[in-house]
């Protein structure tokens, strides 16, 4: 288990240091911007995205491709289709569910609840990303099993 622990960390990890960045800064400047607390709820989690699936795909094209370049072999149209289809069973129903009800009413609600934009935010992502990781990381086990 702590072979898998290790392996999840070093998968998740630098995504999420990515992912909270790119949560607080659209989220702070649109809250500032508008004081729209709906619309900073949707930027903070559509900029997370982003930044989160970014370095994601990102990191699973490379691993790939060097890999495929090892065995003489080179990364295709198809190939990317393959790492698309992957990542829907890694994060698809999680993230569904995470990006458009979890994640969104969690960054609308925290902020009144606490008093801070900021800190609600950053309490809603840590919330958040718990019940979000609890169903990827199952999907990534089966996504690496069938389709990686």
């Amino acid at each position: 288990m702590h072979h898998k622990v290790k392996e999840w960390v070093k998968r998740y990890l630098p995504a999420e240091i990515i992912s909270v960045v790119t949560t607080i800064i659209p989220a702070i400047v649109v809250y500032r911007l508008t004081g729209n607390l709906v619309a900073t709820a949707f930027a903070g989690t559509w900029g997370g995205n982003i930044g989160y699936f970014g370095f994601i795909i990102r990191t699973d094209i490379f691993a790939t491709n060097k890999q495929l370049r090892a065995d003489g072999q080179v990364y295709t149209f198809s190939t990317l289709l393959k790492n698309i289809r992957a990542l829907f069973v890694e994060f698809g129903v999680a993230e569904l569910l995470d990006s458009f009800v979890i994640r969104p009413s969690l960054m609308y609600c925290l902020p009144l609840l606490v008093g801070s934009v900021t800190w609600g935010i950053v309490l809603a992502k840590v919330i958040a990303d718990i019940t979000f990781y609890i169903p990827v990381i199952l999907g990534y086990e089966v996504a690496k099993k069938h389709y990686k």
